[in-house]
């Protein structure tokens, strides 16, 4: 029993220190120090796996794209504008992703997101990661919105269009016992002004997948990420995204 409580002991205190250390940190450093673990503790070889990724035709979503192209994943690469895909698909290819294709989908729309699962299931025959990344952003004040019935593209696109997606790829993704990774943000924890709706889009989404999560069982892994202030298409000329998110590290929860 001595020897058992000297352990937990251990344990405890070496938790403490680390997130100790984490809050004490810079938060580029702290960042960076997240990174490390998550590579440490949650590497895997996704070489010849199917992933699926929303909003790929610029941002984080063409990014994510890239990485997984240069582990030659392969895949199936989302976007509305689905001009936006062609430079993608072929940097793509050229870092050594052995397979890949483009579907122009509207995830706000539950048929587009049906169709997009079955195309990539159609194509490859199986799905391994879901990448939920596709969002807008609509930011000010909430009682200088002059037509409010013009925020629920917010919900529809950030919170509906990962649910949408999520439901009709789970079946396939419990047969891998694949995984679903949520591109949420910091402001679904943290209230900043100028971001309500948006805010409350990736509270939506950090809740729902937390639930989740506890339905699936461990048979379908689930990575929420949440970024803080991202330079891309989405955040240019929006003054609010940029001053509330600029110093904010990322922070993923598996």
């Amino acid at each position: 029993m001595e020897l058992i409580r000297i352990v937990l002991k251990f344990l405890l205190l070496s938790a403490i220190a680390i997130i100790s250390l984490i809050f004490t940190l810079p938060p580029c450093l702290a960042f960076r120090f997240l990174t490390f673990i998550r590579r440490l503790m949650f590497s895997e070889n996704v070489a010849g796996k199917v992933v699926l990724v929303t909003g790929a035709g610029s941002g984080i979503g063409e990014q994510i794209s890239y990485e997984y192209a240069r582990r030659r994943a392969r895949l199936g690469l989302v976007d509305i504008r689905e001009d936006c895909l062609k430079p993608v698909i072929e940097k793509a290819r050229y870092l050594g992703s052995p397979d890949v294709i483009g579907i122009g989908a509207d995830v706000s729309k539950v048929q587009d997101c049906e169709r997009l699962v079955n195309a990539a299931i159609s194509h490859f025959g199986t799905m391994d990661h879901l990448v939920n990344n596709a969002g807008i952003a609509r930011t000010g004040p909430f009682e200088e919105v002059e037509n409010i019935s013009e925020l629920t593209s917010v919900m529809d696109v950030n919170f509906w269009g990962a649910v949408y997606g999520t439901h009709f790829a789970i079946p396939h993704l419990r047969k891998s016992k694949g995984r679903i990774i949520v591109i949420a943000s910091v402001s679904g924890w943290y209230p900043f002004p100028g971001l309500s709706i948006y805010s409350a889009s990736k509270a939506a989404l950090i809740g729902f997948y937390e639930a989740l999560r506890s339905e699936t069982g461990g048979n379908i892994s689930i990575t929420i990420v949440t970024p803080g202030f991202i330079n891309s298409k989405m955040t240019q000329n929006r003054s609010s995204l940029m001053k509330v998110q600029r110093s904010t590290p990322t922070v993923l929860f598996y």
